[in-house]
Order: structure tokens, then C-alpha cells, then sequence
């Protein structure tokens, strides 16, 4: 691993470290007085993605805080590749009896089954939902030393000045990172060369470095190098400014582009076939979590909103964030890569 990846890492504040696929978040006595004969072992939640990006964050601040509560071992594994395809093809085979869990993102879940003809899962009948765990703003990040943008208008007219030369980085093909970027360009007529990872640490990293010069990330990367100066945010893809960066403005206010909205998220699944107690009792843990003050904190200080909510209301948010990015992925023309 690299020094930039260790500070990346370290930056985020939750990614305890990239060496291992399989670390324990918390541990304790086992299950307390009243809660039956589960959880009586330790509790998994895979992460389709590497360590250090935006999924495996989320997974890790609200597994150590439900693994407390359960008063169990939480740990989080990474199984990254494939378009997150092998991680969450993993989750979806695995045994329905409360023990493994996936934390997901809106590639995962709602891009995905809509930009590419065959996978190899079924976002809506091989999972439980549980909780929409946090909702995160889109933003676009630069590197000031590679690309000489101060403002989204100037990047845009750059683009147009210098077709061909401007490449951007993705978590990977198929998620947010990748969609946003492409139905700007759609919209804003520019052409820019996708360069895709495989997840938004490496990414970002590389935008850091000044290998890649943009990248349409979320907050919960991007923000401790926009707070130290190492990249230069342009615009939100927010309908509101963020609170933390008034002067940045949203794509709407900057280009004229008033339904120009999107935002990543992240919530967390059970295979399906996981008793409903269990799921109702997962998410109710989710539930407190996000409201306990130093995990809100923690969260939010990484440009995450908390949500959570019942699992009714994950699944019907899912279904129209599918219905939502299909039509982008159609009006953009957007081919998998």
C-alpha cells in the first residue's frame, strides 16, 4: 500500500486497515438477557467494494455500532470486483439465517440492473432490505495542479476547448461515480474518458496524485482533501447547497440545469429468505444507531446524511431509484464498459 492510500485511510477515520479482507469491528459477552437465540455468533457484512471507499465506510461505522448493541462481533469483508457483481452475488448465496448481511450502494442496487443486460443477481428478489443507511451528495472534485478550473462554468468551457484531454476517475463501472459524469456530458454536450477503479479509494487516491485530473465523488472521500486544499470542489449535484461549503454552488444554479439532481446511498440487505424478525430487529438497531450522537457525528463530519427507516421504505426507494437511473442510462446512451 501506498503513503497516499495510508493517509487516505486514515483521513476517512474508519477503515481500520487494507491488509486484512476480514476485521472485527466490535466484540463482547454474546447475546444479552431477552434477545432468544440470536445473534449467538459473529455477524459478517460483506462489502462488494475495497476497503476505504464510501460503501465500506458506512458498513464499518454502523457495524461497530449494531455489533455494541447486539453486544456480538461485527466484521465487515471486502469482495471487491466485477462491478461489485462478486461481492454482492456472495451476500445474495449466502445462508438467510441473520449471520451474513451486505452493505450496498446505488450501482449495487439501482444502476446496475439497469445498465447492464445480464447479472448475476437479482437486486430485487435475492435480498431483504433492511435500512437506506445514509444518503451522500454527489460533488465535483479537481485536481487545481492538473486542471486550471476555478469555477463548473470554466470546466465546462475547458472541456469544450480541449475535447479529448480531460479523463475522469470512477469507483468503478456502473455506480455513481460513473452515471453522474456521463449524463453530464450528455447534457452539457463535452466529452471526457472514464477511467474507472475498482473503488473510490484507489480512485480519488489517483485524483490526488494528479494522475486523473476530475472525479464526481462523494463527500464521504473526497472531503478531507477538499478540506486540505489537495482538490478544489466545483459544484454539488445536490437541488440545495451543502451547509459545510455555502459557496459552492449546485449544477442547477451554475449551468442553468434545474433537474440536474442525483445522490449516492447506501443501505444495508439480508439474503432474502432471512427471517422477518431478524430483519425487523436489524433494522431497528440501524435506526438507533443513527441516532446515537457521536455515530451521527461521525457520519456527517464525512458528508453523509443519515436516513434509516423501515425496510418497506428501502424497497420502494430502491424501485424508483431504478426507474430513475434507467431513464439516464437511456437519454445518455450509457453502454457498460
Amino acid at each position: 500500500m501506498n503513503p497516499l492510500h495510508r493517509r487516505l485511510l486514515a483521513a476517512a477515520a474508519v477503515a481500520l486497515t487494507t491488509g486484512a479482507v476480514a476485521q472485527p469491528l466490535s466484540t463482547g459477552p454474546g447475546p444479552g438477557p431477552g434477545q432468544g437465540t440470536w445473534p449467538n455468533k459473529p455477524i459478517r457484512i460483506v462489502v462488494p467494494f475495497p476497503a476505504g471507499g464510501p460503501t465500506d465506510i458506512a458498513a464499518r461505522v454502523v457495524g461497530q455500532a449494531i455489533g455494541e448493541s447486539l453486544r456480538t462481533t461485527v466484521v465487515v469483508e471486502n469482495r471487491a470486483g466485477a462491478h461489485g457483481f462478486i461481492g454482492v452475488t456472495e451476500a445474495a448465496r449466502a445462508p438467510a439465517d441473520g449471520y451474513t448481511l451486505m452493505m450496498a450502494s446505488i450501482g449495487t442496487m439501482a444502476i446496475n440492473p439497469r445498465l447492464h443486460e445480464k447479472i448475476p443477481y437479482d437486486a430485487n428478489r435475492d435480498f431483504a432490505p433492511v435500512s437506506l443507511v445514509v444518503t451522500v451528495p454527489i460533488v465535483v472534485v479537481v485536481n487545481p495542479q492538473a486542471l486550471p478550473v476555478k469555477t463548473i462554468a470554466q470546466f465546462v468551457a475547458y472541456l469544450k476547448a480541449n475535447p479529448g484531454k480531460v479523463n475522469f476517475a470512477s469507483a468503478g463501472s456502473g455506480g455513481s461515480s460513473h452515471l453522474v459524469p456521463e449524463y453530464f456530458k450528455y447534457r452539457t454536450g463535452t466529452f471526457m474518458t472514464h477511467i474507472p477503479y475498482k473503488g473510490s479509494g484507489p480512485a480519488i487516491a489517483d485524483v490526488v496524485a494528479g494522475q486523473v485530473q476530475v472525479m464526481f465523488d462523494t463527500l464521504l472521500t473526497s472531503t478531507p482533501f477538499v478540506k486540505s486544499g489537495k482538490l478544489r470542489m466545483l459544484a454539488v449535484t445536490t437541488s440545495q447547497r451543502l451547509a459545510d461549503y455555502p459557496d459552492v454552488p449546485t449544477m442547477a444554479q451554475a449551468l442553468g440545469m434545474r433537474d440536474f439532481e442525483a445522490s449516492s446511498w447506501y443501505a444495508l440487505y439480508a439474503p432474502a429468505g432471512t427471517p422477518p424478525d431478524i430483519v425487523n430487529r436489524l433494522s431497528a438497531e440501524v435506526d438507533a444507531a443513527l441516532k446515537k450522537p457521536a455515530v451521527a457525528r461521525r457520519l456527517t463530519d464525512l458528508g453523509a446524511l443519515p436516513v434509516g427507516g423501515l425496510p418497506e421504505k428501502l424497497a420502494a426507494f430502491q424501485r424508483a431509484e431504478q426507474a430513475k437511473w434507467g431513464k439516464v442510462i437511456q437519454a445518455a446512451k450509457v453502454k457498460p464498459e
